[in-house]
């Protein structure tokens, strides 16, 4: 009998590239910088030797593998996903974030569309990673012309191994006319800071990426290393005062390219009084979830923007133009419709 939903959604990225262009590195970065956070990691291996799901585990023979910090590992064929995700979102396994690396030869978009079709309520897309390799990027796209077509799909690339060319401006350059409204950074044997793609602070309530605790301890009494998020902006938004769904749905439609994660929960006041709504946008994908304000929590709205290149203050300026300057007319019934165009119909726990 399969275990009850703890009611806690668990992202799932998805971090794809062509053969040798550090997704692997990039992985196992992660595994070793979680802060703590366990990480369920599916590698979907090409050929009959496993590889890379032996590089990810440090272990031979056993495609399932147990690491030291609590991450599992697991070698799978595309067609196995939907069940490895199930495990790895049980309560019981304590995950909490799940990175699928795909094939070096694989369609990413086949991954993302087996993740957005799934059917499990613990698990919430996490967005599409793009490693690119940047000493080699022109002749693999010379002769992969599909590259193109991935990186518009994504939801972040980076620009992986820029140390091994002199100048690493042109091949971002090209990357960012490829993609579109996705986030593009440059990094050095894969080291991305997971907490853009993750919170690392498991057994708090998780508000963003970057939790607001952890923002307002990027200060200089707490900068005791060089921080790899040091290159990309961030912007925490709270408001009392509800929002207007119209207004935020146009300022989301509309979202600046590098706008790379939203995170939060919206107060949406006499539109709808019992829910709040949790929002995760990731690149282009977006998604509200509704769900009772919890007893005696003060009704607020609380977000965290996470991307590179913002005017932070003119994306301020934005949310602060969609606070509600007042009750909705009576006969404005479909003031939330832009909103439930991105509600997912939740299971019935009860089924």
């Amino acid at each position: 009998m399969s275990e009850r939903s703890s009611g806690r959604q668990i992202p799932v990225v998805v971090l794809a590239g062509f053969l040798g262009s550090g997704k692997t590195t990039l992985l196992n970065h992660l595994l070793h910088r979680s802060g703590g956070s366990r990480i369920g990691a599916v590698v979907n291996d090409f050929g009959a030797v496993e590889i890379d799901a032996m590089a990810v585990a440090g272990a031979l023979g056993d495609s399932t593998v147990s690491l030291g910090n609590g991450c599992l590992c697991c070698a799978v064929d595309a067609s196995e996903l939907d069940e490895y995700l199930e495990r790895l979102a049980r309560p019981s396994a304590g995950i909490d974030v799940i990175v699928i690396e795909a094939s070096g030869l694989a369609e990413p978009q086949e991954l993302v569309r087996m993740v957005l079709a799934s059917e499990l309520p613990n698990i919430v897309y996490g967005g599409l990673v793009e490693v690119v390799d940047a000493a080699e990027f022109d002749e693999t796209r010379a002769a992969h012309p599909g590259i193109d077509r991935h990186l518009a799909l994504a939801d972040l690339v980076v620009v992986n191994k820029t140390d091994r060319v002199d100048d690493p401006e042109p091949v971002l350059k090209t990357v960012r006319d490829l993609v579109d409204r996705a986030a593009v950074v440059s990094a050095t044997h894969g080291r991305v800071d997971p907490e853009f793609l993750f919170d690392c602070r498991p057994g708090e309530e998780r508000i963003g990426q970057l939790s607001f605790d952890d923002l307002h301890r990027d200060g200089p009494e707490h900068d005791t290393h060089p921080h790899l998020h040091a290159g990309y902006d961030s912007l925490s938004f709270v408001s009392e005062q509800p929002l207007d769904p119209r207004r935020l749905i146009a300022f989301l439609d509309s979202r600046p390219a590098g706008l790379y994660r939203i995170k939060g929960y919206v107060d949406f006041g006499p539109y709808d009084v019992r829910n709040r709504y949790a929002v995760h946008a990731v690149g282009r994908f977006l998604r509200f979830y509704p769900e009772p304000w919890p007893a005696g929590a003060g009704r607020a709205t609380q977000l965290v923007l996470i991307g590179t290149g913002l005017d932070t203050g003119a994306l301020r300026a934005e949310l602060d133009g969609c606070v509600s300057d007042g009750a909705p007319h009576t006969d404005d019934e479909a003031g939330m419709w832009g909103v439930l165009r991105y509600v997912q119909e939740a299971e019935d726990p009860a089924a």
